[in-house]
């Protein structure tokens, strides 16, 4: 099988962003990442495992070119220092475990310095993807079922079938194949009419490429590691230290704020009048757009602030009939947009896979999610899960809130 991913760039944005910040503050972290395919019924073979297993040493074996370097040195929020470790920055093998267990599932770890494994995440997650769509379907028949959809998309922004106003495509790490993302940010990419912005994509790569806006700040591993990694910590108050250590390394820069790490009811404890300024808007990834949009509207509302200058961004499982609901419901309150994934990188006449890397260890100890619905996180340890639950529910029954 050819090389799937071919440059260090094919990477999301936030993995940078969120690199400089553990470059400069969290250099010495250490991380655990596990893979989960949520799917039923999705079995691995021998085969397959192997050919994930050449797909990682391929990609082990990337270097940034200078040409890449300077393209990341001339982002605005991109220091040269980072771009100085980047340099001399390369993935290690030996920083993975990836078997195939005895009843056909994919065992997958990486282990070292947050620095080191939380840029292998996404490039692995694709790898896995395409090999397993390449060795266990017709891929050729996959591609041209996919290509229909694709431009039936297309024609449907043209015509301004959806509004869906700024939008982006979020889908490398469940895209079908590099081939397929590329043929759908390509033809996006060339749709000047109708209501709706198509803003650029999520893969660095891909947006240096066609001359796209990169898009992305953070992902639920900065609050899980900066708010549970350093173990004096109360973990209730995770999103506090990671917006925190965000604003010390991005001011009023690159500020997208995720909600739902330790639900999005905690999130609003931290999120401030200083932050809630600061950033210039927030991520919904879980639960119900529309009752969450509206609780961030208020929160603003309540801290004095026009939310009309403010972005709701929306990415938890949407296609184009979803994301026109949502922004026709909050337009003219708020700026809304939108990262589609899967929708838009991997729409077949096969299921595509639900499949995740997430960390669950920080410095030896271990690091939960508890979003806005269940079912999302993956922790290994359930008492460490019931302690994070009684620090919030604790939190959330005796603190005062005081929001400045």
């Amino acid at each position: 099988m050819e090389q799937i991913i071919k440059s260090l760039l094919e990477n999301d944005l936030y993995k940078f962003s969120m690199g400089q910040a553990i470059y400069h503050q969290f250099s010495d972290y250490k991380t655990t990442w596990s893979f989960k395919c949520r799917n039923k019924d999705v079995k691995f073979s021998e085969e397959t495992v192997e050919e994930i297993r050449n797909q990682i040493r391929l990609f082990c074996g990337l270097r940034f070119t200078e040409d890449e370097l300077d393209y990341l040195n001339n982002i605005r929020w991109i220091k040269g220092s980072y771009v100085d470790f980047l340099r001399l920055w390369k993935p290690r093998y030996e920083d993975f475990t990836i078997e195939l267990q005895e009843d056909g599932t994919l065992f997958l770890e990486t282990y070292g310095t947050w620095l080191n494994t939380s840029m292998y995440e996404v490039p692995t997650l694709a790898i896995v993807n395409e090999v397993y769509f390449r060795m266990n379907h017709d891929y050729q028949k996959l591609f041209e079922d996919f290509k229909v959809k694709a431009d039936e998309k297309v024609r449907d922004v043209a015509e301004g079938k959806y509004l869906l106003g700024s939008y982006s495509e979020f889908g490398l790490r469940r895209r079908l194949s590099s081939e397929a993302q590329e043929y759908i940010v390509k033809e996006l990419a060339k749709v000047k009419s109708g209501p709706s912005k198509f803003l650029g994509t999520s893969n660095v790569y891909l947006a240096r490429k066609y001359d796209l806006t990169p898009v992305g700040t953070m992902a639920h591993e900065w609050i899980m590691c900066v708010g549970q990694g350093n173990h004096r910590h109360n973990p209730a108050y995770s999103n506090y230290y990671s917006l925190e250590a965000w604003v010390k390394e991005y001011g009023v820069l690159n500020g997208t704020a995720l909600t739902d790490t330790i639900t999005t009811d905690c999130f609003l404890r931290d999120f401030n009048l200083t932050f809630a300024t600061l950033f210039s808007g927030v991520r919904h990834d879980s639960g119900d757009p529309i009752e969450w949009g509206e609780k961030m509207l208020k929160q603003y509302e309540t801290l004095g602030i026009d939310p009309v200058n403010k972005t709701l961004l929306f990415s938890d499982s949407l296609n184009f009939e979803k994301a026109d609901e949502i922004c026709r419901h909050f337009s003219g309150r708020c700026k809304v947009a939108f990262g589609i994934g899967t929708y838009l990188s991997n729409d077949t006449s096969v299921e595509p896979l639900n499949i995740v890397m997430k960390v669950t260890k920080c410095n030896g100890q271990d690091v939960a999610k508890i979003s806005d619905v269940d079912g999302k996180g993956m922790c290994k340890n359930q008492s460490y899960v019931d302690y994070l639950n009684r620090s919030i529910d604790w939190r959330m029954k005796n603190e005062v809130v005081k929001n400045v």
